[in-house]
């Protein structure tokens, strides 16, 4: 099927044949002397035991393939074994593995037959690939540990089907962001700390492949002339890339991971982000179909409470979801997933978030959940919100409740309607039932700080009032900051009655007093 592979077998020496002598006591005496430094004398003695190398006239030349083997000098140079032991490192990557590992992929390479590699299955091929670069190991005679050959397998295995050094960082569920900053340069953020790996890249140029490998899966591109990309993961995990000649030091690629196991409101209650009597007041809030607003900075959890609020979407109703990367998670059967669309190299066919939500009320959608309100789409949002789409959801970034109600402001104005402040505020206050905060403190931990309720307005103030609120009471002495979910006393929220409505009202009036204990 492949070139080499199909020449490998028959250029394989039989161990009948005698090689010539120089070169092959040459070589075992090498191999012998290896231990000790790399002062391979001659060969004095040993020749009696014949090599099985492949003399240097092996009968006919395989098809397809001009052989990679260098049949003349198959001895590698002594500081290569060296460099294989130097592999063992804690992380197993050193320079003289990278060096390595080089050689064998660019010899990989020219020996297989990529088109017939593209027709296999995935696990197919990493068994040819295994096959192919153990031979070319064993030709180039490489003194290697079964542990440091078996890592040299799966890198080169990731490289060529998968997503390189990414593949190790990507199958780990305790990490939440790979931050890469060019082929050298790999952090990641686990428990909320930003710490640097030792993984690395073969170059810049395996990094621009990767990143374009990734983008390629759902139909988008990064190079040059497009430097900037949004996409996704198969998973749903949020990637962004930013190449030359914008990003100096070689291509940057960030990706917000989402664990295997979609996380559910009790395990935010587990994690100590939010209290059971504040998780059950947000159950009853999603099931009451309140309009939900989801506010807070970069990386404090926001589309992962979303994730948990759709939780309490009931399973018979429709509902529509409109995004820039699709990575929500909903789990109800009817649900329809939207996603916006760069221009492309003409500059044409671009399909924006507000055209999304704009064709999302001509699909008769029981709640429309956008994924991230950025601009004048957040109009539209609050249209549908007040329009009998209850229920609806989105998330947008901002440092408090009222300052994501003065972003929503904002973003209207500057989609160039001329609307007087006070339309829309009404408007606001007409849409919007509940905004919860999501924060990440110092220490890297996520809590949820606020669960605010829009009132109404005074004047041309639009009042709120909060239900619950993070204390912070201090620091332990590992660092962790300590503290509590208290409620604010309110036992009477604004969308009591629309609780009651749903028969919800008994289990909203205990939580309340539970938290008030």
């Amino acid at each position: 099927m492949f070139g080499k592979r199909a020449g490998g077998p028959t250029s394989r020496p039989a161990p009948s044949a005698p090689p010539p002598a120089a070169p092959s006591a040459d070589s075992h005496a090498e191999t012998r002397t290896e231990p000790p430094a790399q002062s391979a004398a001659p060969a004095p003695a040993p020749a009696p035991k014949p090599a099985p190398k492949p003399a240097p006239k092996p009968a006919p030349k395989p098809q397809g393939f001009q052989s990679a083997k260098p049949a003349p000098k198959p001895a590698p140079k002594p500081a290569a074994r060296t460099a294989a032991r130097a592999a063992a490192d804690p992380g197993g990557r050193s320079e003289e593995y990278y060096a390595i590992k080089t050689t064998i992929f660019n010899a990989l390479i020219d020996t297989i037959d990529l088109g017939q590699l593209a027709r296999l299955d995935n696990e197919t091929a990493a068994e040819e690939i295994r096959d192919i670069v153990t031979e070319i190991i064993s030709i180039k005679n490489v003194a290697m540990s079964i542990a440091e050959q078996e890592q040299l397998l799966q890198d080169i295995c990731n490289d060529v089907l998968g997503f390189g050094p990414l593949e190790p960082l990507l199958a780990r569920d305790d990490i939440a962001d790979i931050m890469v900053n060019g082929a050298d340069d790999v952090f990641i953020e686990v428990n909320g700390k930003v710490e640097k790996t030792n993984i690395r890249f073969r170059d810049n140029a395996q990094l621009m492949n990767i990143c374009q490998r990734i983008v390629s899966q759902v139909g988008r591109r990064v190079d040059e002339s497009s430097p900037i990309c949004d996409a996704r993961l198969m998973d749903g995990s949020r990637v962004n890339v930013i190449a030359p000649p914008l990003a100096l030091d070689g291509p940057t690629l960030t990706i917000r991971k989402f664990k295997k196991d979609k996380l559910t409101m009790r395990n935010l209650v587990e994690f100590n982000s939010i209290s059971p009597e504040g998780a059950k007041v947000l159950e009853i809030i999603g099931a009451s179909r309140c309009n939900v607003l989801i506010s807070g900075g970069t990386g404090s959890g926001k589309t992962t409470l979303l994730n948990c609020m759709t939780g309490f979407i009931e399973e018979d109703e429709r509902v529509v979801t409109c995004e820039d990367a699709a990575e929500l998670q909903l789990q109800q059967p009817h649900v329809v997933r939207l996603e916006t669309r760069p221009p492309n190299l003409e500059g044409s066919g671009q399909v924006t978030m507000r055209d999304l939500v704009k064709n999302c009320l001509r699909m008769r959608p029981e709640r429309i959940i956008v994924g991230e309100v950025r601009g004048p789409e957040a109009f539209d949002l609050l249209q549908a919100m007040n329009t009998g789409h209850d229920g609806s959801m989105g998330t947008l970034h901002a440092n408090s409740p009222r300052e994501g109600l003065s972003r929503i402001e904002s973003m209207i104005t500057m989609g160039g309607y001329n609307l007087p402040a006070k339309t829309i505020r009404e408007m606001i206050v007409g849409s919007i039932d509940v905004v919860i905060q999501a924060a990440r403190l110092r220490d890297g931990s996520r809590k949820i700080t606020h669960i605010t309720e829009v009132i109404g307005m005074e004047g041309d103030v639009v009042v709120t009032q909060d239900l619950f609120l993070y204390e912070i009471q201090g620091e332990d002495e590992h660092g962790r900051i300590s503290g509590r979910h208290v409620s604010t006393g309110i036992a009477r929220p604004n969308f009591w009655e629309r609780a009651r409505y749903f028969g919800l009202d008994a289990q909203l009036a205990a939580a309340l007093d539970a938290s008030e204990a």
